[in-house]
């Protein structure tokens, strides 16, 4: 069995800024893209309260088993921030742990965020962080994440930077080659050379393909992945391999 193509990021429901897409729209996408299955994550929503946001994403998880999904809480709640993720965790089965410091407004490395962390070591969830914001979620801040809780696995979004050059392409290799918690996701890193540098400097393993549905193109998105100049086997991975092993998919799971 060839390994799926699996989409690392992407998010179903309506966003408090307006877009948004329904679990059925997004499958049409992965269908036209040839992706067969797909990481799916809470948009904030127009009442934003997070929790209706994470019962979507699980309803649409029960409906198709194509789909995995991730919460998303606020870290601004404490308390309230570590019982929903706890709720997610054990009542909902979602798999890990979503985190936009930008719309949510925290510092990826602030002192809010560690009491979450230390849960996602306890429960071995992985953390997905909207990354290469400024000021809150550059790829620095979240190798300084990353050295605090080395047992959680981190992954950057947009390759870890959103220009894709200068200091921020630097911190971002930096963060991956410091710290092996750290992996990075493709979704708007258009330079095929940093793509491929991170996978043959630093490991291929370490790379996962994401499409950031509905705000960026699955067909383009993924054409990147699959026409980076690499071995077959390591596409393998950044196409789907790493994902099926960070999320702990089931391999068996049904195909398009």
């Amino acid at each position: 069995m060839t390994q799926p193509t699996i989409d690392a990021f992407t998010f179903v429901g309506q966003s408090l800024l307006g877009s948004g897409q329904t679990p059925a729209e997004l499958l049409a996408k992965m269908d036209a893209a040839h992706v067969e299955r797909a990481i799916i994550c809470p948009l904030k929503p127009p009442g934003y309260h997070l929790g209706p946001a994470n019962d979507l994403v699980a309803e649409a998880v029960s409906r198709e088993p194509r789909l995995t999904g991730l919460a998303r809480v606020d870290p601004n709640q404490q308390e309230q921030a570590i019982r929903e993720l706890e709720r997610a965790s054990s009542d909902l089965g979602l798999k890990g742990l979503f985190l936009h410091p930008w719309e949510e407004t925290f510092r990826i490395n602030g002192p809010r965020v560690d009491p979450l962390l230390t849960r996602c070591a306890e429960l071995e969830l992985p953390v997905l962080i909207a990354s290469g914001y400024p000021w809150v979620s550059e790829a620095a801040q979240v190798g300084d994440l990353a050295r605090r809780f080395p047992g959680v696995t981190l992954i950057m979004t947009h390759g870890g930077q959103i220009n894709i050059s200068g200091l921020g392409q630097a911190d971002a290799l930096g963060a991956l080659r410091r710290h092996a918690n750290v992996c990075m996701e493709t979704s708007g890193v258009y330079r095929q050379d940093f793509l491929e540098d991170v996978a043959t400097q630093i490991g291929p393993e370490r790379v996962l393909f994401g499409s950031n549905s509905p705000f960026m193109d699955m067909r383009l998105e993924v054409a990147r992945a699959r026409w980076a100049n690499l071995a077959e086997d390591s596409k393998a991975q950044i196409l789907g391999g790493n994902a099926q092993r960070i999320f702990k998919l089931d391999s068996s799971a049904p195909r398009s």
